[in-house]
This record gives C-alpha cells, structure tokens and sequence, in this order.
C-alpha cells in the first residue's frame, strides 16, 4: 500500500486525477473524435470548400473568355469566318476543299 500512496502524491497524478481536469479531456476526446462535428468532418468540409473555390475561379476565367466570344461574334465578319472555319460553311456556288497532312491522319 505504500507504493500506492506514493503514486497519488506525484504531482502528475493530482493534476490528472483532478475530476475538471478528466472532464475536461473526455469532452475534449469527445468532441475531436465522436461528435457529429467532429475535427475530421469540418476537415474535408474545408477541402471541400477549398475545391469548390478553386473549381469557381476557373469558371470565372471561363465566364471570361466566352464574353470575349461572343463579343467578338458581334462583328458579322468574325461570325462568317468562324462558321467557315469551324463548321464548313459556304456561300452559293462555293466549292471548298479541305486539306489533311499526313501527320494529322490517325
């Protein structure tokens, strides 16, 4: 019994044994791993939100370049050369040729 005695004694063992202090770490214990708002739930929620802002940023840049497009799709000029290079398109009695190379042929 002497050893017990001289193990309640040690300064550690009065701070833990303390009943705030074994409150406090069992809720603290709680609330890191088993609560439903856990440190590991509000973790992916950041890298969720951290994607999320990421992923808006670059519809913002391609928001961005469409104004642009359609800006320049305005002029009835661009809009023809688009549709021509793009789409094939002709003007009556047109004839148009396209051309591959080699090394475009899969």
């Amino acid at each position: 019994m002497g050893n017990v005695s001289e193990i309640k004694k040690t300064k550690w063992f009065r701070w833990f044994g303390n009943k705030y202090v074994i409150f406090i770490l069992l809720f603290l214990t709680w609330m890191f791993f088993f609560d439903a708002n856990n440190y590991f739930f509000h973790k992916e929620l950041s890298d969720d939100i951290n994607a999320l802002e990421e992923s808006k940023e670059f519809y913002k840049k391609e928001i961005k370049k469409d104004r642009a497009f359609i800006n320049k799709m305005k002029d009835s000029a661009e809009m023809e050369r688009f549709a021509r290079e793009k789409y094939y398109l002709k003007k009556e009695n047109e004839d148009i040729y396209i051309i591959e190379h080699q090394d475009s042929i899969e």
